[in-house]
């Protein structure tokens, strides 16, 4: 629709003409879509965790998670974003039983 006059800035979120849109006015957009549909107050860069937590969870390599999110390495996203969630404590604690042959 710009044509020519697009500024490609390679932004996730921008204008609609591509140039630098502010940062607080996402999350304060985010905050009252979220707000409006019942949802727990959740900062957007939140989901940035729930998604890597997901996908570890459904057994994705940390190096394929950690290249999405765009780190330089694995340790950041198993440190920072990784979290632990019941399913993960039922896993380990059914692994555990295993071993000592009570499961």
């Amino acid at each position: 629709m710009f044509g020519s006059d697009y500024a490609d800035s390679d932004l996730v979120f921008c204008r609609e003409d591509g140039r630098l849109l502010e940062p607080s006015r996402i999350s304060e957009r985010f905050a009252k879509l979220a707000e409006d549909a019942g949802l727990p107050k959740i900062r957007l860069h939140d989901l940035r965790h729930t998604a890597a937590t997901l996908l570890l969870a459904a057994g994705k390599p940390a190096k394929v998670v950690s290249e999405r999110l765009g780190h330089s390495g694995t340790a950041i996203t198993q440190d920072l974003y990784q979290h632990v969630t019941p399913e993960f404590e039922l896993d380990a604690a059914t692994a555990g039983a295993a071993v000592f042959g009570d499961g």
